[in-house]
C-alpha cells in the first residue's frame, strides 16, 4: 500500500506546478490550467485524506469541486474567446479592458 505521504507530496509538487505556472506565464489559457491543476492537486489530497481516514466525506467534497472547476472552465474559457474576438490576443498584459 502507497503511504499517505506519498499523495500528499505529490499534490504539493502539483500545486507548485500550477502555482509557477500561472504566476509566470501570461496566456489566459495556461493560466486557466494552471488553475486547474491546482484544483486537482487539492482534490488528490482530499482523495488520499479521506481514504487514509476511512470516511467519505472529502470524496464527496471533490464532486463538488469538480463541478465547480467545470463551470469555471466554461465560463473562463467564454471570456477568453469573447476578449480574443475583440482585442485579438488572449495575453493579460495587453488586455486593459477592464482598468477603470
Amino acid at each position: 500500500m502507497i503511504p499517505l505521504s506519498w499523495y500528499m507530496a505529490l499534490a504539493a509538487i502539483l500545486f507548485a506546478i500550477g502555482v509557477c505556472g500561472f504566476l509566470t506565464r501570461r496566456n489566459i489559457i495556461i493560466m486557466f490550467l494552471s488553475i486547474e491543476l491546482m484544483l486537482n492537486a487539492v482534490n488528490l489530497n482530499l482523495v488520499a485524506l479521506s481514504h487514509y481516514l476511512q470516511s467519505m466525506n472529502g470524496q464527496v467534497f471533490t464532486f463538488f469541486i469538480i463541478t465547480v472547476a467545470a463551470s469555471e472552465a466554461a465560463i473562463g474559457l467564454g471570456i477568453a474567446i469573447s476578449l480574443f474576438r475583440s482585442r485579438h490576443t488572449v495575453h493579460v498584459d495587453e488586455i486593459n479592458e477592464l482598468k477603470g
